[in-house]
Parts: C-alpha cells; structure tokens; sequence
C-alpha cells in the first residue's frame, strides 16, 4: 500500500492514490480547463536498440483505442471546443487538452481511454512509422533543428546522446509486439500523473483516476551515459547560413545550482536586452538570431546558444562568445537583479495560461517535487552572484557549426 500525500499551496493540491497513480490540481475558475495524462518514461530510458519508442508510442495512442477511432478521438475534443496535443521529452511523455470545463468528464474519458487502451494496429503502427521517417527528414533538413540534435552527441556518451525520435536502424525494430510489451511494462499508475489546472474538484479527480487505472508497472531505468566536450564542423550543400551551437554543462534539476544556470542562460542570450544579442546582433551585426536555451531535467543540464551568422563569421562569432562569458567576472549586483526580475515576470506570464502551467506543474514532478513550481521567484531571488560568476568560468564547452559547403568555381 501507498502512503498517500496531500499537500494545498495556492490552491493546488498533490496526492498519491492508493493505486500508485499521481494527482496534480491548481483550481482556477476561469471557465477553462488544461487536462494531461503523462508517463515518466522518456528518451533517456531508452537503448539504442529501442531509440525513438517512446516517441512512436505516443504518435500510435492518437491513432485510436478499443473503443474510438483516430477521428473519434479528435473530434470528441475538438468539436466540443478544446485543443490537444502530446509530447514526448527526455524524461516524460504526455497527452493533453484544453477545453471549456464542462467538458472535463469527456476530456478525462478520452485522454484516459488513449492511455490505457491504445489499439496498437498493425496497419496503423506501419502507416505512422512513415509519419515519423518523414519527421526525422523535416529534422535533418532544417538546419537549425539539426544542429540541436548533434550538439546533445557532442555533450553525452552513451544512449543519452542519440536524438529522442531514434534512428531509422531502431525505429525499423520497433515492432508492433515491442511496442505493445514496453507500454504494457511502463503505462501504469505509479508510472502515471493526472495533471489538472482550471475549474475542477479535485476529489473527483482523485475518484476518477483511482477508479479507472489498476495495474503493475516497472520503473523505467536510466541506461548508463556520462559528459563529455567536443567540437565539430559540418558541411552542407544547398544552405547559405552557418547554424552554430555553444553548449557548456550546468547542473541538473535535482542539484543546487540549478536556478544560477538559468540565471545565466537569461543573461547571455535570453531576449534582446542579453549580452550575446547586444554584443553580436545590435553592436556588430554578425547574426539575425542570437538564442540561449536552458535544457535540464532530473538527471542532466546543458546551456545552448544557437546563433545564425555568414559563413566567414563563424569563427569571429564563436569567440565573441568565449570573450563575453569570460566577463561575466564582473557582473554587478544591479545587473543581476535585472535579469532576476526578467525571469520572475516571464515566469508569471507562463503561469496565467493554465496550459502553460499544467505543462510547468508536470515537468517540475518529474524533477521531484510539483510544489516547487511556486518556489520559483524565491529560488531566483535567492541566486548569488558567485553562483553564477562560477557557472560562467567554465573551461570545457561543446560547439557544432553547420556551414555552406562551397563548389569550386569553374577554371
């Protein structure tokens, strides 16, 4: 038996059923309901052998149940007003709509139905497969989402490094009999959130959940990956842009630091009024796009900037970049302030889209702690400046360029 938990902070409550199954509510009357059910499995779960399951499991739950079509399942949604959507991450996938509430109990019985009673068809399982070779092709031909997924190869050893839609090597042995026995293994209660921001109530919720999910699941494990630092430059016909990643380690979710690095994501390339953009786009325009990311979950964390520069560039751009990492050394209190305050009111702006804070409530579970959602102006607050000077000194870094591959001019 579970010891279940419940906890109430600005109306959002946590418990964990007796089933295993997690429940998450922020109660919001508005109108407007955001409804999710995800599972903690991911891209980092997965072997090579099996790269990209997660990811086709939840393309194939969209394709229809034991009891609805693919059409069924969109239009109970959508001709009632909502939106939905999935997602799959590193360490979560999930399935989600917004909608009007009085329309909660469908919602509920449709995304529930997805997750528990996927139909798996063969016919179907063959037909999305395509649909996913076609996505990996839309991958590798934009070039500023390729160079995403070779920068994570150029941070990680291990499964960890290989792009989260898989290869077509693995996707290829995905069958359908493996596709049916890992989401057998892994969608089951204490696998599963139910995650709910809007007009609800949130016992029902809790009777819903506890009444419809029975099962026993196995923890999704984490195959073995470690860090790591390289550099590449890649060349590409048909392109007219150099697409250049700058990537450096930070910690994880689950480690101190964690809301230092963020603080210095912001400060170097998050916005206009950042370092990197000021410094190459206003100051010496070098590039269109200067753009900083902070990619972290439970067990891993790296910073991105992403910058589009002409080829001969390249090499200036980069090194603008070491120079002005090397100066935060002397980042002021003033400075640092102003960019708390940019993160805390971009933070309150995601949270009034109860979307937006369904999404964050999910994502900070799987971290280890929903709650901790509403900590965050404190945890920003709470960043020092040698947190983030120490952050920023760095040595070791990643970097891929993906550059136009020049033809030789007729003699």
């Amino acid at each position: 038996m579970h010891r279940e938990k419940l906890r109430m902070k600005n109306s959002f409550f946590r418990k964990v059923l007796k089933n295993g199954l997690t429940v998450l509510f922020e109660k919001r009357e508005t109108g407007i309901v955001s409804v999710a059910f995800a599972v903690r499995q991911g891209g980092i779960n997965e072997t090579k052998e099996e790269k990209g399951i997660s990811h086709f499991i939840e393309h194939l739950l969209y394709k229809g149940t034991e009891k609805r079509t693919a059409a069924e399942i969109s239009e109970a949604i959508e001709k009632n007003g909502g939106i939905m959507n999935g997602f799959t991450d590193e360490e979560i996938t999930a399935y989600w709509c917004k909608m009007p509430s009085e329309h909660l109990d469908l919602a509920l019985d449709v995304l529930s139905d997805m997750a528990k009673n996927p139909k798996f068809d063969p016919v179907e399982v063959e037909k999305e497969r395509k649909v996913i070779f076609e996505e990996m092709k839309m991958y590798k031909d934009n070039p500023r989402f390729y160079v995403f997924e070779k920068i994570k190869e150029l941070m990680y050893k291990g499964d960890f490094s290989i792009p989260l839609i898989g290869t077509e090597s693995s996707m290829n042995s995905n069958t359908k009999e493996k596709i049916a026995e890992k989401f057998r293994q892994i969608y089951s209660p204490e696998n599963i959130i139910l995650c709910v921001v809007g007009d609800a109530d949130f016992e029902r919720l809790c009777s819903f959940a506890e009444e419809n999910f029975s099962g026993n699941a196995k923890k999704p494990k984490i195959p073995r990956f470690s860090k790591k630092n390289a550099e590449l430059i890649e060349k590409r016909e048909g392109i007219d842009q150099a697409n250049l990643v700058f990537s450096y380690h930070i910690p994880s979710a689950a480690e101190k630091n964690v809301y230092a690095a963020i603080v210095l994501n912001a400060l170097m390339a998050d916005g206009m009024s950042s370092r990197l953009w000021k410094e190459i786009r206003e100051k010496r325009n070098l590039a269109y796009a200067v753009k900083g990311n902070a990619n972290i979950g439970k067990n891993f964390g790296y910073n991105t900037i992403y910058i589009g520069c002409m080829p001969e560039n390249a090499e200036k751009v980069k090194k603008i970049v070491i120079e002005e990492f090397a100066k935060v050394k002397d980042l002021g209190e003033k400075e640092l302030e102003q960019v708390k305050n940019q993160l805390i009111g971009q933070n309150r702006i995601s949270k009034e889209d109860s979307q937006g804070q369904m999404l964050e409530l999910l994502c900070y579970e799987i971290y280890g702690r929903a709650e901790e959602s509403y900590e965050y102006e404190k945890k920003i607050r709470e960043v020092n400046l040698e947190d983030v000077k120490k952050l920023a000194s760095f040595e070791k870094y990643s970097f891929f360029a993906l550059i136009p591959e020049t033809k030789p001019k007729n003699q």
